[in-house]
C-alpha cells in the first residue's frame, strides 16, 4: 500500500514540473487557460493544473498569476493573496481586462505550440 502512494506521489510531481515549465513560457502580457496547459500536457484534467498551480512553491519563478480559467476569469482562490492581487500582476504587465474579473483573451490569449 505505501509503494502506491509512493508511485503515485511521483507521478503528481512530474505532473506539477512539467505544469511549472510550461507556466514560465508563458510571455509578460499574455495569459493562457488550464484547458491550455492540460492541453499542451497531453491530458484533459484541466483540474489537476490548478491543483499544481495552487501549490506553486515560488511565484516568482512560475508566474502562475497569468493562468486564467477557459473563460478568461481570474482565480477566486489565487495562491498568493486573492485574485485582486492576481488582476493587479497582470494588469502591470499590461493585461487588459473586458471587465472586473475577466481577462481580454482575445487580445492576450497565449497558446502553446506542439
Amino acid at each position: 500500500m505505501n509503494h502506491e502512494l509512493r508511485v503515485k506521489s511521483k507521478k503528481t510531481n512530474s505532473l506539477f514540473g512539467q505544469v511549472y515549465k510550461l507556466v514560465q513560457q508563458i510571455p509578460s502580457g499574455k495569459v493562457t487557460t488550464y484547458g491550455e496547459i492540460a492541453l499542451a500536457l497531453g491530458t484533459r484534467d484541466a483540474r489537476k493544473v490548478g491543483w499544481a498551480l495552487h501549490q506553486n512553491p515560488d511565484g516568482n519563478t512560475t508566474p502562475c498569476h497569468r493562468v486564467v480559467n477557459r473563460a478568461g476569469k481570474l482565480a477566486p482562490n489565487f495562491a498568493f493573496d486573492g485574485s485582486q492581487e492576481q488582476r493587479r500582476r497582470l494588469e502591470a504587465e499590461g493585461v487588459t481586462f473586458i471587465d472586473d474579473r475577466h481577462v481580454d483573451l482575445k487580445k492576450h490569449l497565449h497558446r502553446f505550440i506542439k
